[in-house]
C-alpha cells in the first residue's frame, strides 16, 4: 500500500485500514455518564497486551539482531512522524539514565524536527526527502538500526526512512498496528501490533499509542539486558545525575551484594559512584581501578568481570 496526494484516494485508503475504522457502537459515547466512558476506554486498554502478545516471536527475532549490532557499536535509531515519533524520542531520551548510554547511541527523530515534539509540523510525514536527509545527517552505517514507527503503517517519511536505511545496509525494524502494511513490507523485520478499531475513530494516540510504547520498551530494554547492561533485574549502568538516582544507586549496591551503609559507601568513593564498579568492588574484593579493568576487559558486563575475578 503507497500513499497518495489524491484526497478521494487518500480516503479510500483510510478507510481500510484498521486502526481507521469506525465503530457504529459507539457513537452515541458522548451521550454517556463520564465513568461509563472511562469503563470503556479502560476496557478497549486491557486489550492491547493480548495484541503485542500475538507478536512477541517477530518482537524477540528483531530484539537479538539489534543487540548484535548494537554489540559491534552500532546505533539504535527510531523515526517517526507526530505520536509515533513522539514516543521514539521519549524512548531515546530515558536510555541514557536508565542505561548509562552516549545520548548518539540511542536516538529518536521526528518529523519535522523538535518543533514536532509540541506542536504539528504541516507535511513534514509525508516528505520522503526529509526522511533520508535526517539519516543522512547521522552518517547511517551498516552495524545500526532504523526502526520505522507508524501506526497506520503506511506514513512515508517512516516508510522512506527504512527504504533508505536498509539500502545502506543497516538493520530495517518496521512497527505498526495494520497488518500487510507498506512499512513492515519495506523493513527486514516488520512488527504488526493489531489492536483495532479505536474508541474514537482514528485517535491512533490512544490503542496504537499504548502498544507501540510497548513494543519500543521491549526493544529498548531487553537489547540493554542482552549488551550486559543490567544485572539481573538490577540497573546497574544507572546514571546518577540526581539524588533521587545517588540514592537509588546505593540501593542497587545493596540488593546486589548485601552490603552495609558503610561498605557501600567506600565501594561507591572508590570507583567514582559507577554502580557496577562498585559491586565488583564488594563482591569481588578488588579496588577500584581494578574493577575498571576487569570490566574493560569483560565488555562491560558484571557477570563476565565477577568471572575473571573468581567472584
Amino acid at each position: 500500500m503507497t500513499s497518495t496526494s489524491n484526497p478521494r484516494d487518500l480516503r479510500a485508503e483510510l478507510e481500510t485500514l484498521t486502526t481507521e475504522a469506525f465503530r457504529p457502537e459507539l457513537a452515541g459515547i458522548d451521550q454517556l455518564p463520564t465513568l461509563d466512558i472511562a469503563r470503556l476506554m479502560n476496557t478497549e486498554d486491557a486489550t492491547v497486551a493480548a495484541a503485542v502478545a500475538q507478536r512477541l516471536p517477530e518482537i524477540a527475532a528483531a530484539i537479538d539482531a539489534v543487540a548484535e549490532r548494537m554489540g559491534r557499536g552500532g546505533r539504535l535509531i527510531y523515526m517517526g512522524a507526530g505520536t509515533a515519533g513522539r514516543l521514539g524520542v521519549l524512548d531515546a531520551s530515558e536510555c541514557p539514565p536508565t542505561f548509562n548510554t552516549d545520548p548518539s547511541q540511542v536516538v529518536g527523530l521526528i518529523a519535522g524536527g523538535p518543533d514536532a515534539l509540541v506542536t504539528s509540523v504541516e507535511g513534514a510525514e509525508d516528505s520522503r526527502d526529509l526522511a533520508q536527509a535526517d539519516l543522512d545527517a547521522l552518517a547511517l552505517t551498516p552495524d545500526d538500526t532504523v526502526v520505522g514507527i507508524s501506526a497506520s503503517g503506511r506514513t512515508p517519511y517512516a516508510i522512506a526512512a527504512v527504504e533508505h536505511a536498509r539500502r545502506t545496509g543497516a538493520l530495517t525494524i518496521g512497527l505498526s498496528c495494520n497488518e500487510h502494511s507498506a512499512l513492515a513490507a519495506a523493513a527486514e523485520h516488520g512488527i504488526e501490533v493489531v489492536v483495532g478499531p479505536e474508541l474514537l475513530t482514528g485517535s491512533t494516540r490512544l490503542k496504537a499509542g499504548t502498544a507501540q510504547k510497548l513494543v519500543l520498551n521491549m526493544l529498548s530494554t531487553i537489547t540493554m539486558i542482552r549488551l550486559g547492561k543490567t544485572y539481573g533485574n538490577l540497573m546497574v549502568d544507572v546514571r546518577a545525575s540526581n539524588e533521587k538516582l545517588r540514592a537509588r544507586s546505593r540501593r542497587i549496591v545493596a540488593l546486589a551484594t548485601g552490603a552495609d551503609d558503610a561498605e557501600i559507601e567506600r565501594a561507591l568513593a572508590a570507583t567514582d559512584g559507577e554502580v557496577k564498579n562498585a559491586i565488583l568492588v564488594v563482591l569481588a574484593g578488588v579496588d577500584g581501578p581494578t574493577a575498571a579493568r576487569l570490566l574493560e576487559e569483560s565488555g562491560g558486563r558484571l557477570r563476565a568481570a565477577l568471572a575473571a575475578a573468581g567472584g
